[in-house]
């Protein structure tokens, strides 16, 4: 961990658990990732995808980063998710209008706002309270099927699966939680997924969150801490986000994206000629800065996570 002496004890706080956070979930990433090349599904390609730019072919030192909500997919993971465990009576109405508000207020702004994020989490954490890890994993295999799968965004996926075809592998790196988002990966034929984790003992969930949410720095952290782990150049890979509080990750690789960029990513990205997509209104948003030629270049889980940051405690 880098020396942080210069800062006040509430900001090397707040910074040695975003490192934290990004190291376990780095960790859970690499495992999930070792587990699904052993199943034969982390490359499945993807007929009918899109036509698009390239990534250098054959560098091996290159991957590529991907968020997930209203980047990969339309809306938030743990709305839908909440949406799918209503309709399993896990809790009742009056929560899940509390929900569809978020959902609600997400799709109209189009941004991620701390709080009401964070408030998601907490409802989220007290209804998987009890339940065991495997039974959620299961059902989220369920819910992707009935609320997520239609909510990819074609041109996103596209991009993806351009560095998987260069051989390149390609995470979600997203504040959701570690299984959910390693479910999606799965499903896309990903690499794996860095995310939240939250509490487990037993296999059984406390309602309490392992560390913070993977948002914001603590993305950042977890790409670096991961890049090293794989050996990768950072200078060398690309990532995807829509929301400005990911600049922290975009500014750490070599050829960062906006992809349906909130008003003030856009801007941060055309001041800083950063390649901009948008595929909200089914058009390409224009582009700027690198030419083609060259390239582009985790509700309640994380039970690796949780298990790797256990350890370290003890």
């Amino acid at each position: 961990m880098a020396a942080l002496g210069w800062l006040t004890p509430r900001r090397r706080s707040a910074t040695a658990r975003s490192v934290l956070a990004g190291e376990a979930s780095a960790e859970a990433a690499r495992k999930s990732s070792q587990e699904l090349e052993q199943l034969g599904e982390a490359t499945q390609p993807d007929e009918g995808t899109p036509e698009t730019e390239f990534p250098v072919v054959g560098d091996d030192r290159a991957a590529a980063f991907f968020d997930l909500d209203n980047t990969v997919m339309q809306g938030a993971a743990i709305f839908h998710f909440g949406r799918g465990l209503y309709k399993r009576k896990f809790f009742q109405r009056r929560e899940l209008v509390k929900f569809g508000w978020q959902q609600a207020w997400f799709r109209i702004a189009g941004v991620e706002d701390p709080e009401h994020m964070q408030d998601a989490r907490d409802s989220a954490l007290s209804i998987v309270k009890g339940h065991r890890v495997a039974e959620l994993m299961s059902i989220g295999e369920e819910i992707y099927d009935e609320y997520m799968a239609e909510r990819i965004w074609p041109g996103t996926r596209a991009l993806a699966q351009a560095h998987l075809d260069a051989g390149q592998k390609v995470w979600l790196v997203t504040a959701a939680p570690v299984e959910t988002a390693t479910i999606i990966a799965r499903r896309l034929g990903l690499t794996g997924a860095l995310g939240t984790v939250a509490e487990s003992v037993g296999g059984v969930y406390t309602g309490k969150l392992v560390g913070e949410p993977l948002h914001g720095p603590a993305k950042a952290e977890a790409v670096r801490a991961l890049a090293a782990a794989e050996g990768l150049d950072l200078n060398r890979c690309a990532a995807y986000s829509d929301s400005h509080n990911d600049i922290p990750m975009l500014s750490l690789v070599g050829h960062p994206y906006a992809i349906n960029p909130d008003t003030k990513l856009r801007k941060h990205a055309r001041e800083r000629d950063w390649r901009l997509r948008d595929y909200r209104t089914g058009r390409k948003a224009a582009k700027v800065g690198i030419p083609a030629a060259a390239g582009v270049g985790a509700l309640a889980g994380g039970t690796a996570a949780a298990v790797a940051l256990h350890r370290r405690r003890r």
